[in-house]
């Protein structure tokens, strides 16, 4: 029944907020007094938000604006390893990446290692300047032959 009494009394209290607001809206007030209602405004809001402010955020540790997970004490193993867990399975994966590329560099180079002992060619065909113009633009077409 407590709560409920609570949220009745905070409900009356707003109300009659509303009221009163609603009052000083329709008549103009003296500057240093209006000045007064805003600063009392904003401290009062200022509570609110401390008394609204839930246990388990207050628990993080708020420090200077800057929220601190834990309180600001220090990480005990588990939370070590945990944090340490992402860096590991980054270092895993690159290293699992390199060593792909490297297979598949390698396996492409054999290709073209076994393509050029199996060919037709001599090796030392394939170091002529022709035979590259040859690779480079294909075989000559009939306007070229004729020339």
């Amino acid at each position: 029944m407590t709560h409920f009494n609570r949220l009745q009394q905070e409900a009356r209290m707003d109300r009659f907020g509303l009221k009163l607001a609603a009052h000083l809206d329709d008549q103009p007030l003296p500057h240093d007094i209006s000045e007064r209602l805003r600063i009392a405004r904003q401290q009062a809001v200022a509570q609110r938000k401390k008394e609204l402010l839930p246990q388990s955020a207050r628990a993080v540790g708020m420090s200077g604006g800057v929220a601190v997970l834990g309180g600001g004490e220090g990480l005990n193993w588990f939370d070590r390893m945990a944090s340490a867990l992402p860096l590991l399975a980054l270092i895993v994966g690159l290293i699992a990446i390199n060593a792909t590329v490297d297979q598949d560099r390698a396996s492409e180079l054999a290709e073209v290692d076994m393509q050029l002992l199996t060919d037709d060619l001599p090796p030392a065909a394939h170091t002529d300047p022709g035979f590259a113009q040859y690779l480079k633009f294909g075989p000559p077409t009939g306007a070229d032959s004729a020339q």
